[in-house]
């Protein structure tokens, strides 16, 4: 038996044991197939080339095959829409996917399109006493955007080669069954600009590999333009990780929530192929129905938080830096920031006019202004504090201390964060620097509520933001780990830098998530997408009703208008409303 064969009759042992151990007492719906699985005269039959092996870079080590479906009508002249299945030709077979896709492109009830039917990766046995490393579920149980990019770089050029693929994402679908279901679903919600339409059946969105979480971020994150079909059966797995039959109704849930195009199909069915290849025609119909309309983008409305306006998205203000960080906005509304590289800050006023306020700041990093009307930095390339003018002339507040980020109160005394040494600083009017923690892992992003009574602080190498109590003194006091942040998958660290604050005293907090907001008892409500794939540093409120956010994400800077209103740190204190508990 070879090491490919070996793979995939392993999956299918495990797949039927898990069956027979939780449904064997139970006898299922009769499932017929339709006319549209079945092959029908005078209907042009696609051909199926392969099983062509794959050996993965980003998986490495990992072989597999792949198989591709051409259609008749396939025309090398036109770019054709692309469909990626799971589990490779086996799982195409136990859907009758090949007559399917064959009648419904015949009768145009969905478009030309290349099938790329992939098996799951596996790295071979070292010798006849050892295992292969199955890679089954790594691949697919996992979040993340490794499986993703294992399509988008490796597979879908190497298609590419020999057949015109259309690269618009309106025109890819992906499925998978069980794990492939949720690896499915993963590709798009990491790369809804590949792939926007998604056919799960049986998923596997349990506590395998922390796909559970995703009805709680499909609830929270920013809508996608993802539609999404589900399929599962009421006796389906209901092992150590969860029951799928109720993970997969908390999907629909989510996504009817989140506003997502979501269809569905429920039956009786176990762990298996029968009720998914009796629908799997409509399912297809319905995947591809109106294109080649958009797929459209969920709704916030209705939420508990709903901050974004339809048709605002992130907009380019300024490019052409190395790094920026520090957004600050003056009393008349002015935006400054940094490029700390390359040791400068630059000013956009009012109209949009662009200049560079000052030059040569060694590693300056967070603004924000005081109420003397003075732009206070962290230049940490000389170890100071320093403040400018309006004229750009440079004072030194305070010097000798590592720097990166800082918050001005009205009052004229300050906080910094000193990530180096794992400490945050008070200094006063006058320029005195007292100890004011010590302890946090990387503290970074720091911000005072709008009452101006607790001091947050951000920890970028952990999960957690801290919260502080302000004496009437304005020293700190009552650290507790507060906020309560989401992580990337294969990362343990937030992230966490900048932050901003609201009138309903929601924190903003920029991370490698995205943009996450945290009502008052530290809890995330929504989670704003990143203007751009790049380190997300430092996040204002600007713009005439301070509605706007301006943030500072890898080289450039962005700005979107959203339905809250932002606080100045430095101005007066703005009582918040009670929270909801």
């Amino acid at each position: 038996m070879s090491v490919l064969r070996y793979f995939v009759f392993g999956f299918a042992v495990c797949a039927t044991l898990g069956w027979s151990l939780n449904q064997s007492a139970f006898a299922e719906t009769d499932y017929p197939l339709t006319e549209d699985s079945i092959r029908q005269d005078g209907v042009p039959e696609g051909k199926v080339i392969g099983p062509i092996q794959w050996r993965s870079k980003i998986f490495p080590g990992t072989v597999r095959d792949y198989w591709i479906y051409v259609p008749q009508q396939y025309d090398p002249s036109q770019e054709a829409c692309v469909f990626v299945v799971q589990d490779g030709l086996n799982r195409a077979k136990g859907w009758h996917l090949l007559p399917v896709l064959d009648n419904l492109i015949h009768k145009k009830e969905i478009p030309v399109q290349i099938g790329i039917f992939i098996s799951p990766g596996g790295v071979p046995a070292a010798n006849d006493q050892s295992q292969p490393r199955f890679n089954r579920s790594f691949e697919y149980d996992g979040l993340g955007d490794r499986y993703a990019r294992f399509l988008v770089e490796e597979i879908l050029p190497e298609v590419g080669k020999d057949y015109s693929l259309s690269d618009d994402p309106n025109d890819r679908a992906i499925a998978g069954a069980s794990s492939g279901g949720i690896c499915a679903f993963t590709v798009a919600w990491e790369r809804p600009d590949q792939f926007r339409r998604v056919l799960s059946t049986i998923g596997t969105f349990v506590g395998l590999r922390g796909g559970d979480a995703y009805p709680v971020m499909i609830r929270k994150h920013e809508p996608k333009p993802i539609r999404v079909f589900l399929q599962d059966g009421s006796t389906d797995l209901n092992l150590y990780g969860g029951e799928w039959f109720v993970a997969n109704q908390a999907m629909l849930s989510a996504l009817k929530f989140a506003g997502y195009e979501v269809n569905h199909a429920w039956g009786d069915g176990g762990h298996n192929s029968k009720h998914a290849a009796s629908i799997m025609p409509e399912a297809l119909k319905w995947l591809w129905e109106g294109y080649p309309g958009e797929v459209s983008v969920g709704t916030t409305e209705g939420r508990r938080t709903d901050l974004l306006i339809p048709g605002e998205d992130w907009v380019e203000v300024s490019s052409g830096h190395r790094f920026t960080e520090g957004p600050a906005i003056d009393s008349d509304g002015n935006l400054y920031f940094t490029d700390i590289p390359n040791a400068t800050i630059h000013k956009i006023d009012r109209s949009g006019n662009k200049s560079v306020f000052v030059k040569d700041s060694p590693g300056i990093n967070g603004l924000m202004f005081g109420a003397d009307q003075k732009l206070y930095g962290c230049q940490n390339g000389t170890k100071k504090i320093v403040r400018y003018t309006l004229d750009g002339e440079e004072e030194v507040v305070c010097e000798g201390y590592p720097c990166n980020d800082l918050v001005v109160l009205p009052n004229g005394v300050g906080f910094f964060t000193d990530p180096q040494n794992k400490k945050v600083w008070r200094f006063d009017a006058e320029g005195k620097v007292t100890l004011a923690d010590e302890g946090i892992a990387r503290p970074n992003g720091i911000i005072v509520s709008p009452d101006q009574s607790i001091l947050t602080v951000a920890d970028t190498d952990g999960r957690f933001t801290y919260s502080f109590t302000l004496d009437e003194n304005t020293q700190l006091q009552n650290k507790q780990v507060y906020g309560h942040l989401h992580l990337e998958d294969q990362e343990l660290k937030s992230g966490a830098d900048g932050m901003a604050v609201d009138t309903e005293g929601r924190t903003y907090v920029t991370t490698r998530v995205g943009l996450q907001v945290l009502d008052q008892l530290g809890r995330v409500h929504f989670i704003i997408e990143k203007p751009q794939d790049a380190w997300l540093s430092n996040v204002v409120f600007g713009g005439e009703n301070l509605d706007v956010l301006y943030a500072t994400c890898g080289d450039k800077l962005y700005s979107r208008k959203i339905k809250a209103t932002g606080v100045r740190p430095w101005e007066a204190a703005v009582k918040q409303p009670k929270p909801s508990l």
